[in-house]
């Protein structure tokens, strides 16, 4: 549908209209620019503004099709790029910070454990917590946080919210911390949810864990967990728009970043707030959301902290926050002394995908052109893979866009352009093609055939009211967790995705009947004669299209005939009188209803029915395997080394199916004696993989599933590997829900 500008104008209230005129740019910025200022090689609506009806003719896909195919942000000039700086490789035989180091590196120089021993490791010791809350959803309930390791003794969280303290030889526990569990839990109420962070101290004042909790940084003493009350009002730092991720320390300033947005500099000695990065700012008065759930990373040596930030809000529906969404699904650098952003590049523009960049940057060193250069990844839920200079932003590679489609959503406004890199190598394709449509059994296929069939997908495909969009991103590329980088290689370790997500925008009067008041009599016709095929909500269940927004496309004729004629698959309606038909027709045409669900004053005009999957009759997933992936990418060449599917769902391999790999939420870490190792798997498994090969060379039956990266530690000249096993969560596992630490080592 060509949406004309009036019809645009029509839809969007006047205040939303005269936002175009302060549209941001976005995309890679060398330099710190303002909002008028063009970025090179990214479009931009800043050359629009003060033209709203220039801004409503993008939505015209003639005019955008007019524009070219591609354009390309330019690569660093090798003259460019940043000379590495000595690393101190000591500090990768400690692991004091849940992603390893900093960097996020998760390399481990211990090497005790081989590729030729790595068969006879056993289990060492298991803790359980003994605290599995029964009060709270699965997925709320499990750990997403590493352990550190300091002097012989593992830190780490609990499922019933408390910090603990175990012996690391014996997993015996030194002492317990209890959180105070608040009214209503959100995912930053669990302490240290994503991680934690030591400080050994200085000549004035005591080594301290700091890990956040609920709207609050805390401080506790290492050796008896009791709260530090110098440290801010009582032991603990307020953080304004919440605490998820592990902080990292630089000097005297621990950085971290809010879990709905922006990020902090805190005096680690007093929990003074010494900055705050808004990620809404008033620089780039467009931007929406660029929560900061994902973390970030510190290079030492220069004292720049890197920050990975999510997608805009409100999710999938932009029609509320015109232009680039600044700072959302972005990698920006700043000054962690102050705070003052030193450059940011931009993956998805306008995201409608839910599309973060998704996990704490990686610092790597690389070779190009005949020398050692310092540069920082980017992951993306999308699959994007960025490889960026430190000191400049600029790309390693030529970084390709690609025009995208426009919007038949009234009022939605796409970005013309959106990432098609060709170097490095993708993560994972972002689109479905529905060549890729599950062969698993011929039931299978036929059934994703008919969802695919009555659904919209492409080239990061705009939401259309009522069509189910299908694209790999929700559950796709890389994940929060990251990944790990064999530092003295260049080697990238990342796991993925490869879940077709499947969603529904429709318009809050489409919503479902508020409970509190009685079913309609077309919706009581509905659920009889309808529902089987259409679904309960009316959004399809594969066997019809859905009916959501159905006064688009039909009229009560329409219906009518359909229902007297039947079509395809649907028999003719013989069983509902003329005036039962009238009030079945008022049903799907949404007339004379009950209030809907959401149907309050001050309601967006657009929301989606919830994150949902593309999966088969048996609720497999609806593509091809593998359905979840270890990768490795030599970051010197931007090149995939090699991809293994990662998980195996056991009911299938009894079957005769290929290891298809499974949903995997956890993380790669990887050590000097050429090993990665890796949970997170829905058959509850930790694995060693061979780092130069992707073979499979070892694995442990866990009590529950793995769910966060695994540490590398040494004790008393003895190498152990520990993982946190407490299942649920999204990645579930047979065992569910559990309470447990496990950790590995080698035969006495």
């Amino acid at each position: 549908m060509t949406t004309t500008p009036v019809m645009l104008l029509s839809r969007v209230p006047l205040h939303r209209w005269t936002a175009l005129a302060v549209l941001t740019v976005c995309g890679f910025a060398a330099q710190p620019v303002s909002a008028q200022e063009t970025l090179p090689g990214r479009v931009t609506n800043a050359a629009v503004m003060g033209a709203p009806a220039r801004a409503a003719t993008l939505e015209d896909p003639q005019e955008r099709a007019a524009l070219p195919e591609f354009k390309v942000i330019p690569a660093a000039k090798p003259e460019e790029l940043t000379p590495a700086a000595v690393v101190d490789m000591a500090q990768f035989a400690r692991w004091t910070r849940s992603h390893g180091d900093n960097g996020a590196r998760r390399y481990s120089t211990l090497k005790q454990i081989t590729r030729e021993n790595v068969k006879s490791l056993e289990m060492a010791w298991t803790y359980h917590s003994k605290d599995i809350r029964t009060d709270v959803r699965a997925e709320t309930g499990n750990l997403e946080c590493t352990p550190i390791i300091v002097d012989g003794v593992m830190y780490g969280p609990t499922p019933g919210r408390a910090i603990v303290a175990g012996d690391a030889a014996t997993g015996v526990e030194r002492w317990r911390l209890q959180m105070e569990r608040p009214a209503r839990l959100r995912p930053q109420d669990e302490p240290a949810y994503r991680g934690l962070v030591y400080w050994p101290g200085d000549s004035q004042n005591a080594p301290r864990i700091l890990f956040g909790c609920g709207d609050w940084i805390f401080a506790v003493d290492p050796k008896t967990g009791s709260s530090l009350p110098a440290f801010g009002d009582g032991g603990r730092a307020a953080i304004p728009t919440g605490a998820v991720a592990d902080g990292a320390i630089f000097k005297h300033v621990y950085a971290t970043t809010g879990k709905v947005g922006d990020a902090y500099g805190y005096d680690v000695r007093t929990g003074k707030m010494l900055w705050r990065f808004k990620s809404q700012s008033e620089e780039f008065p467009s931007t929406s959301g660029g929560n900061g759930w994902s973390g970030l990373s510190l290079d030492d040596h220069r004292g720049i902290a890197f920050l990975a930030l999510g997608n805009p809000s409100p999710t999938m529906v932009g029609i509320d926050r015109p232009g680039d969404n600044l700072f959302s699904n972005c990698v920006v650098a700043l000054d962690v002394m102050t705070g003052k952003r030193l450059w940011h590049f931009q993956t998805v523009a306008h995201d409608l995908w839910d599309l973060d960049v998704v996990a704490q940057p990686n610092l790597v060193t690389i070779l190009r052109e005949g020398r050692l250069v310092d540069a920082v990844t980017g992951l993306s839920k999308g699959g994007t893979l960025l490889l960026l200079d430190r000191v400049s932003g600029k790309p390693i590679f030529p970084f390709r866009l690609r025009r995208a489609p426009v919007s038949t959503l009234p009022g939605e406004r796409t970005a013309p352009y959106q990432p098609d890199p060709e170097m490095p190598e993708q993560i994972s394709p972002m689109e479905f093609n529905p060549a890729d449509i599950t062969d698993r059994t011929p039931e299978a296929r036929d059934f994703v055939s008919k969802v695919a069939q009555f659904s919209n997908y492409g080239f990061y495909p705009p939401h259309a009211e009522g069509k189910p969009t299908l694209f790999i991103g929700s559950r796709g590329g890389a994940e929060w967790s990251g990944a790990a980088v064999d530092v003295p290689t260049g080697r990238l370790y990342v796991t993925s995705n490869r879940w077709v997500s499947k969603i529904t925008v429709i318009g809050n009067d489409e919503r479902g009947r508020d409970p509190k008041y009685p079913p309609s009599a077309g919706e009581k016709h509905y659920e009889v004669h309808c529902a089987a095929c259409h679904g309960p909500t009316r959004t399809g269940l594969g066997l019809a299209p859905p009916l959501i927004a159905l006064g688009g496309r039909l009229t009560d004729a329409d219906v009518l005939a359909l229902l007297a004629t039947g079509r395809a698959t649907m028999p003719p309606n013989t069983l509902l009188n003329a005036d039962e038909k009238k009030e079945l027709l008022d049903f799907l045409f949404r007339r004379n209803q009950p209030p809907a669900r959401s149907a309050r004053e001050g309601d967006r005009e657009y929301g989606f029915d919830g994150f949902k999957f593309l999966v088969d009759h048996e609720g497999y997933p609806g593509i091809k395997p593998p359905w979840g992936l270890l990768n490795c990418f030599d970051l010197n060449t931007g090149k995939a080394l090699w991809r293994v599917p990662l998980g195996e769902l056991e009911e299938l391999t009894k079957q005769g199916v290929p290891i298809t790999g499974s949903q995997n939420l956890g993380g790669a870490t990887v050590t000097a004696g050429g090993l990665v190792f890796v949970a997170g798997t829905q058959d509850e498994r930790l694995r060693a993989f061979d780092a130069d090969t992707g073979k499979e060379l070892w694995y442990a039956k866990l009590p529950f599933a793995g769910t966060a990266a695994p540490a590398v530690y040494e004790v008393d000249g003895r190498q152990f590997v520990v993982i946190t096993a407490t299942g649920g969560g999204r990645v579930g596992g047979a065992s569910g829900p559990g309470d447990a630490y496990v950790a590995f080592a080698l035969k006495r």
